[in-house]
């Protein structure tokens, strides 16, 4: 009895601090901001508000939250590909081979990877000025490809997950170190794959410091920063904000726009991942 009793104590603090913040944002999507303001916190609006808010939302600049989106996917999608083009095959060499360096640059690896990205902005801004990249798409890109925790995940999982006899066996039985790789041991990765590929999606989509430094032009803003900006169009924030205000029932529907494709992103994902590891597991 007392189990059951803090199993459920612990439930109702996760509901207050993650779905009730979460249920009121939808909610508040679908109000006036008469009714956000004087309505209970969790009272229903209606479709037809919900409508009128998303109207308002995108008239906001000439459908810039659109224009944000995209941008926001451009610069995650391509970022991604880069990312698995390159972490998957540094944690495996990392993993199978043996050189001069190699402990040095894994705990290099494993530093970076610690390190708050925020306190990495000023650097790579130098280095992107530097050459010339920066109020490109490729100065957000190119930071966010070459991924530490990739590197080091993927190292992890070839170390410990994939049989080292069984790659063995593929060069014993011809295969060149890049087939071992490409036949043997990425097939075997595909969960580790769909896990790097996650987390490097959802840092690229929640990138906000870095876009907000490189990226001086409103129609080159990831979604992120465009929510961060419509924050300074509402009234209540800033009141010296003239027609083009922003309410908050609008505002909250921005920030449910921004976050649906990491959602949907992690559940597709998770299915693939539990798919993954089951038939690996089940596979004789």
């Amino acid at each position: 009895m007392p189990s059951r009793l803090l199993a459920a104590s612990v439930l109702a603090v996760f509901v207050v601090f993650f779905v009730l913040p979460v249920l009121w944002l939808v909610l508040a999507s679908t109000k006036t901001d008469q009714q956000l303001v004087h309505d209970s916190p969790l009272s229903i609006g209606s479709w037809h508000t919900l409508k009128t808010n998303w109207d308002a939302l995108t008239a906001y600049q000439d459908n810039a939250i659109l224009l944000w989106l995209r941008n926001s996917a451009v610069y995650a999608v391509i970022s991604l590909a880069i990312t698995l083009c390159v972490a998957v095959p540094a944690g495996y060499a990392l993993a199978m081979t043996e050189f001069r360096g190699r402990r040095a640059l894994l705990i290099s690896t494993l530093v970076v990877m610690l390190m708050p990205n925020a306190t990495l902005v000023v650097p790579l801004f130098l280095e992107i000025n530097a050459v010339g990249l920066i109020g490109t798409m490729w100065s957000i890109i190119l930071p966010y490809s070459f991924y530490p925790f990739g590197v080091y995940l993927t190292y992890i999982y070839f170390t410990t997950a994939v049989p080292k006899d069984l790659l063995a066996a593929a060069r014993m039985d011809g295969c060149s170190e890049f087939g071992v790789f490409r036949l043997v041991a990425l097939p075997l990765a595909t969960p580790v794959i769909a896990l790097v590929g996650f987390f490097s999606f959802v840092a690229n989509w929640t990138n906000y410091f870095l876009p907000y430094v490189m990226l001086p032009e409103s129609d080159q803003m990831p979604v992120q920063v465009g929510v961060g900006n419509l924050l300074s169009s509402v009234p209540s924030f800033n009141p010296t904000v003239g027609s083009l205000a922003i309410e908050r029932p609008q505002l909250a529907l921005a920030t449910l726009v921004a976050i649906t494709p990491v959602l949907v992103v992690f559940l597709f994902a998770q299915r693939f991942l539990v798919s993954g590891m089951l038939a690996g597991a089940t596979k004789e």
